[in-house]
């Protein structure tokens, strides 16, 4: 089967007056429809400017990056992508933002942004503005918004790292119960390991300096998971180790 997402041999050196500094180094990775892919490695790796890559808003690479078999050369909606912040329109209600530049009175229209309502729990707050929502919400919008698109793939960059620890898990069980309904391919780049585990098919650590894969962990626990599992607590610690760190570290989220 062809993959949605196909990633081969894929390097990025940034150049100033006096330096060049590799950050991508050989990464090849493919995706496939309903696969959840989480990204993890220490500051510096590139797991960001890997999803920029992919998104589109970085073309100064080696290698090659195909969406379904076909070259990425610039953003489109086929690859949703969801930042640490929501990046609403202010002065648009939920469903205009949701909607963006296609009409509400567009039938179809209407019917696919209120079922998006529904999948990400928001009904009741269709005419609200982003200012009378919490961050969680801002966020679920912001994932209805790309989802409206039909991507073939959602990107996601540390998309709960701003919110306190309590909004974090609501909207990681959030996200998971949109994947689970809809079953878009996603990449998930995060510092939290357990996040990591709790949501994704398989886990991608990388190492820095260049960015490289280390290791491709499966993650084959039944949904929903326990955080404290056995199997949970074993994969968080083989995690850990191929990040280099025996023992608990403030580098991850744990």
């Amino acid at each position: 089967m062809q993959p949605v997402l196909h990633i081969h041999e894929v390097s990025k050196t940034f150049h100033t007056d006096q330096h060049i500094t590799p950050v991508l180094d050989g990464i090849s990775l493919d995706v496939h429809e309903g696969d959840f892919t989480a990204v993890i490695g220490p500051s510096g790796c590139g797991k960001s400017t890997l999803l920029k890559i992919v998104a589109g808003l970085d073309g100064e690479y080696g290698g090659n990056v195909l969406l379904k078999g076909e070259p990425i050369l610039s953003p489109s909606q086929e690859k949703g992508f969801i930042f640490q912040e929501h990046r609403l329109f202010p002065w648009l209600t939920v469903e205009k933002n949701i909607a963006a530049d296609l009409s509400l009175r567009d039938v179809s229209v209407r019917k696919a942004v209120d079922d998006l309502i529904e999948l990400v729990k928001l009904n009741g707050f269709e005419k609200a503005y982003p200012r009378q929502l919490s961050g969680g919400m801002s966020q679920r919008v912001a994932i209805a918004r790309a989802l409206l698109r039909k991507p073939a793939v959602l990107l996601l960059d540390e998309p709960f790292g701003a919110l306190d620890a309590f909004t974090r898990s609501h909207m990681q069980e959030a996200l998971l119960d949109i994947w689970r309904s809809n079953r878009t391919a996603m990449v998930l780049v995060t510092h939290d390991i357990d996040e990591a585990i709790f949501l994704s098919t398989r886990v991608i650590v990388m190492d820095a300096r260049p960015g490289r894969i280390k290791a491709i962990v499966p993650i084959d626990l039944p949904y929903p998971r326990s955080r404290t599992s056995r199997s949970f607590t074993e994969l968080r610690t083989l995690i850990l180790n191929e990040l280099g760190h025996k023992e608990e570290s403030e580098d991850y989220n744990i």
